[in-house]
């Protein structure tokens, strides 16, 4: 299945998920999809395993975490996030380290300043490996951290958006 891209989403320099500079993160890119969907690319190293060559159940829960919770900004803004209220995570099948990934989710349901999304994490042959459905708070970032950070660590990611993502 391809996704047409219209927009990615900023980074981080520290955050396990998106910081570049973070040498144990996920260094995720997230992108938005025409069909309202999120898809984020990223590809687990060693440090993530769990059993060998296998990565990590906490690592699955903290991308879909991370992309559900990341999918308002296609209905907001890019500093508007969800604060995790509860996340329910469903295990299929074992993820591999050392090949890229990709997540997709959506939102379900908009209420004012709570809102719910569902998400998988797909593998590299486009089998569903991981499903998520979480309930989020709406935060701005000024509710979150400081000024400082949206100066100097929140950013847009270097590289061409591509047209297009395929599962």
């Amino acid at each position: 299945m391809s996704h047409k891209i219209v927009h990615s989403q900023n980074i981080s320099k520290n955050c396990l998920v998106c910081g570049v500079d973070n040498a144990f993160g996920l260094k995720t890119r997230f992108y938005e999809t025409e069909d309202n969907e999120l898809i984020a690319v990223f590809t687990p190293l060693n440090e993530h395993q769990s059993y060998p060559n296998v990565m990590h159940g906490g690592i699955s829960a903290t991308i879909l975490d991370e992309v559900i919770g990341r999918a308002i900004m296609m209905t907001t803004d890019s500093n508007t996030f969800g604060v995790t209220c509860n996340l329910n995570v469903r295990y299929k099948k074992p993820v591999p380290l050392g090949s890229e990934l990709k997540a997709v989710s959506r939102i379900t349901k908009d209420r004012g300043r709570i809102f719910e999304g569902t998400g998988e994490l797909y593998l590299p042959n486009g089998e569903v490996a991981v499903e998520a459905e979480g309930k989020y708070m709406k935060r701005r970032l000024d509710q979150i951290t400081t000024e400082d950070f949206t100066v100097n660590e929140w950013f847009v990611a270097d590289g061409d958006l591509p047209e297009e993502i395929t599962l």
